[in-house]
């Protein structure tokens, strides 16, 4: 697993590259009332705002951490988006992205690293 300097956690499973937000990120926001999602099949390029959360205190982006398409969003937090405060590092996944240039995935953090960076 890697981690962003603005809170996301990548996760590589098979040949996506599954995003989502830190507990740090979680508890920031406070309870998450609304999440945009991207449509499946847009093309995302490094640093573009691919995900809207508002939250009781602010609104944050979430933004594409590589390069790639959007293979895959969860639905669920449409639905229940009070999950990225219930399970952020699981279940509570954003979009997986088909990288185009995987080794985008070298420019983060370890879990040590992070650590340090919240500490």
């Amino acid at each position: 697993m890697k981690f962003t300097e603005e809170h996301e956690w990548l996760r590589e499973e098979d040949d996506v590259i599954v995003v989502g937000i830190t507990e740090h990120a979680s508890t920031q926001l406070g309870d998450v009332v609304f999440v945009e999602l991207p449509e499946v099949g847009t093309t995302v390029t490094k640093d573009e705002e691919i995900v809207v959360i508002e939250s009781v205190k602010a609104a944050s982006d979430i933004l594409a951490p590589i390069d790639g398409e959007i293979v895959e969003v969860n639905e669920a937090l449409v639905d229940d988006p009070g999950k990225v405060n219930d399970d952020p590092m699981g279940d509570a996944w954003f979009v997986k992205i088909k990288a185009s240039d995987p080794s985008q995935m070298d420019d983060y953090m370890d879990e040590a690293a992070y650590n340090k960076l919240v500490g």
